[in-house]
């Protein structure tokens, strides 16, 4: 009996001490209420959200859809933040371990709330890229992405500060090695900054056509910190270092208005001057009919009689189509070629090509 009774005594004595001088009976009780929240969650997300994202589908409103979305991991997290801070205040708790308990909760509360705020960046990047007639939406993607970064940096500051780490001196030992850094990585920063002049500039944007002379030619896929993806013609892809655009003349072939035709057409020496004239006119008259061809202020329609060439008289076309599009092109001017030769054929002339004589003097 005595051995029983000792026994209890310390198994009473244990249950009260527990772990770190806190009764097990309020650990276990902390255990049990941080799974109800858990629970709790479980049936927040399954009713509430799922009732949220129905409701916002039926909307024509996109910015809500987003918003929700956005939303739902701090959500889904805040029942766990608000459980543990209930277990813990629940425990009764020793000084140090007191102040573990409160730096933690400062942390998830910090983290929710940063969190939060970066999760919302999403969404109001919507409102603000209705802006894009002041900004570029590539610059606009990029102030985007730079805020969350930011927001990031911010957050993992505040938490190191609760737990007592002080990020002055880290980020002194950074502007260091950042000096040291940038020494090294000269091309790095050239092709940033050139990356933003082109952006701020509006150069070109995701998905123009570009003609970089000697570099590049093809459709912009993306535009990075440091270089820019483009898709060539052929498939293949490259990546170009942004200084490159910076640095040389940029041909942007997608903000063209219309497609220039400029042909020197070659006819044959013995062709009258009556021929000349009405091929001329014809051909005129046939670009001015039609509606291949533009004919407003910004273009015009010139074909004359150009010059004598080695081998053929020249007769300059030179028009804009109406569209700028490049296959819409492509089939102007395989039309525009097929009148040209009528007209030629049927005022009875022919095209020159080149040619040369070759006298032999006879020696007697």
């Amino acid at each position: 009996m005595e051995i029983l009774e000792k026994f209890t005594s310390l198994f009473i004595e244990v249950w009260k001490n527990g772990i770190s001088g806190v009764n097990i009976s309020e650990i276990i009780i902390a255990i049990l209420i941080f799974f109800l929240f858990l629970l709790l969650r479980g049936i927040f997300t399954k009713f509430v959200v799922r009732r949220l994202e129905k409701y916002v589908a039926r909307t024509t409103n996109n910015f809500d859809n987003s918003l929700v979305s956005a939303l739902i991991g701090p959500t889904k997290f805040f029942p766990i933040v608000i459980g543990f801070f209930v277990a813990t205040s629940y425990v009764t708790l020793g000084d140090g371990t007191q102040d573990f308990f409160d730096n933690a909760n400062r942390t998830l509360i910090t983290i929710i709330i940063f969190w939060t705020i970066h999760q919302l960046i999403g969404p109001l990047s919507a409102v603000v890229k209705s802006f894009g007639d002041l900004l570029s939406r590539d610059l606009l993607n990029w102030i985007i992405k730079s805020i969350k970064i930011l927001i990031l940096i911010l957050g993992a500051a505040a938490v190191l500060e609760l737990w007592g780490i002080k990020i002055g001196p880290i980020i002194a030992g950074l502007g260091l090695f950042g000096v040291a850094v940038a020494l090294g990585a000269q091309d790095l920063f050239k092709n940033l900054i050139s990356g933003i002049l082109v952006l701020v500039e509006r150069r070109f944007r995701v998905g123009d056509w570009i003609y970089v002379e000697g570099v590049i030619e093809g459709s912009v896929e993306n535009i990075g910190f440091r270089s820019t993806v483009v898709r060539r013609f052929d498939k293949s892809l490259a990546t170009i270092p942004n200084f490159q655009f910076a640095e040389k003349a940029v041909i942007n072939n997608s903000q063209i208005t219309h497609r220039k035709i400029d042909w020197l057409i070659g006819l044959e020496y013995k062709t009258s001057v009556e021929q000349l004239t009405k091929i001329r006119d014809e051909i005129e008259k046939h670009i001015n009919g039609s509606k291949d061809f533009s004919k407003d202020k910004e273009t015009f329609i010139s074909i004359k009689v150009d010059q004598f060439s080695a081998s053929s008289i020249d007769i300059r076309v030179l028009c804009f189509t109406s569209t700028k599009y490049f296959l819409e092109w492509l089939e102007i001017k395989d039309r525009l070629v097929l009148e040209i030769k009528r007209i030629v054929e049927k005022n009875g002339s022919s095209f020159a090509f080149p040619s040369q004589s070759i006298y032999v003097e006879k020696n007697l």
